[in-house]
């Protein structure tokens, strides 16, 4: 098997995919993803398929819109606990509606891109999605970034 079968990576996103998730989402797509989604439109999960990196499974655009939704649901954006650590790069809410989760790792948590950064952060900046633990701090500015420190991990 080649590592697109051992990933069970999807063909492209449409036009009208990214449409859906812009308007679902009320957000302007960050490029990266954009040019990420137009080759693989995610990953579908069955037994033996492999993480995209790390532990993290990269969500269709259909997910993405379901687990935004399940998210918006189930966090208010208001809600704020004591014991997060929030980088200066992100604003300091529980779960913000305008951050995009575009991994998951089967467990409530999520790889999110990040499109309502402060003035210190990059629009598109890469961050978890913790829902049991207090950590809101960037991993990388941008998609491209992050994969290419996934990458370097596995190779040391």
């Amino acid at each position: 098997m080649n590592g697109k079968e051992l990933l069970n990576l999807q063909p492209g996103a449409t036009v009208e995919e990214f449409q859906l998730i812009e308007t679902t989402l009320g957000i302007t797509l960050p490029e990266e993803m954009k040019r990420f989604y137009r080759i693989f439109n995610g990953q579908v999960w069955s037994q033996g398929v492999q993480p995209f990196v790390r532990n993290l499974t990269l969500s269709p655009i259909s997910e993405i819109i379901d687990n935004w939704e399940f998210l918006q649901e189930e966090f208010d954006p208001d809600d704020l606990l004591p014991d997060i650590e929030y980088g200066v790069e992100v604003k300091p809410t529980l779960w913000n509606e305008k951050w995009i989760p575009i991994a998951e790792n089967g467990g409530g948590d999520y790889l999110c891109l990040d499109t309502d950064p402060t003035e210190e952060g990059v629009v598109g900046q890469v961050l978890y999605f913790w829902h049991d633990w207090g950590d809101r701090t960037i991993d990388a500015k941008g998609l491209f970034e992050f994969i290419e420190i996934c990458l370097n991990e596995e190779n040391i």
